[in-house]
């Protein structure tokens, strides 16, 4: 009899997981077909997206882990990096809605926390500098849009609604409704408003080669104006080339 009850129990939980497993990969499936334009059918979403498959073997990995099977969790995870290109450590907290589009290279480190309702695009690191010990990894907030090739790299957190830009690299804390763009990352915007910023430019970036070729340029020019101040037109060795020089420019003439 109690073998009976036992074994009922035991059906009753695994039946309750399974629901509880067919809910999650419903809602996940649910959130790809909502943001994802290029997806068709939810036929296409579970068999092609390989963000899908990634986090659908994180959530039974995240449950080994959290039993401390941890290397059955390890294997798991690292079986689904091997097949989808994302490598999502098993320790890691991942809240509902996570959608990560494209996926290749995405890399999510074990202290990580993410909310409800983000999105990470391909190339993202949610990683560590190497210099902190426990909690190592950030903490992104619900609704946070991490753009292609982005890193947010220590402990820290990312607000509510904030976008990281594409290529940026976090490494400070970033407020709710806010953007981040740059390497390293700056402020751009707050909710609807622009930040000012006198010397952030991503698209018109001077070139320093043409810079100093340019400065050149004019020096060579100016030295020959000097030259021909100083020589009046008369041939001068290099001495006295370089001696009528330093003349010039201690009387403080101008060319």
């Amino acid at each position: 009899m109690d073998l009976t009850k036992k074994c009922r129990k035991k059906l009753k939980k695994l039946r309750n997981s399974a629901k509880c497993c067919l809910s999650e990969i419903k809602e996940d499936v649910a959130v790809i077909r909502e943001r994802d334009p290029a997806a068709k059918s939810t036929a296409e979403v579970l068999l092609t997206y390989s963000g899908l498959h990634a986090v659908l073997a994180y959530r039974v990995s995240n449950r080994f882990y959290k039993n401390k099977h941890f290397l059955t969790a390890r294997i798991i995870s690292q079986t689904a990096r091997f097949f989808t290109g994302i490598e999502i450590h098993p320790g890691a907290t991942i809240g509902k809605g996570l959608f990560i589009d494209h996926g290749s290279g995405v890399v999510i480190g074990e202290t990580t926390e993410i909310g409800d309702n983000c999105t990470l695009y391909q190339g993202v690191t949610l990683g560590g500098t190497g210099k902190d010990t426990g909690k190592r990894h950030p903490t992104l907030g619900n609704n946070v849009l991490c753009g292609a090739g982005s890193k947010v790299l220590g402990p820290f957190k990312v607000g509510d609604n904030a976008k990281i830009a594409a290529g940026a690299v976090v490494l400070k804390e970033v407020p709710p409704d806010c953007t981040a763009v740059g390497i390293p990352a700056k402020i751009v915007k707050r909710g609807d408003r622009k930040v000012p910023q006198s010397d952030l430019d991503q698209v018109h970036i001077p070139d320093p080669v043409a810079q100093q070729l340019s400065y050149l340029a004019d020096r060579v020019s100016t030295l020959e104006k000097m030259m021909g101040c100083c020589c009046g037109g008369e041939e001068c060795d290099d001495a006295e080339i370089f001696d009528k020089i330093e003349e010039y420019e201690d009387t403080g003439n101008q060319v």
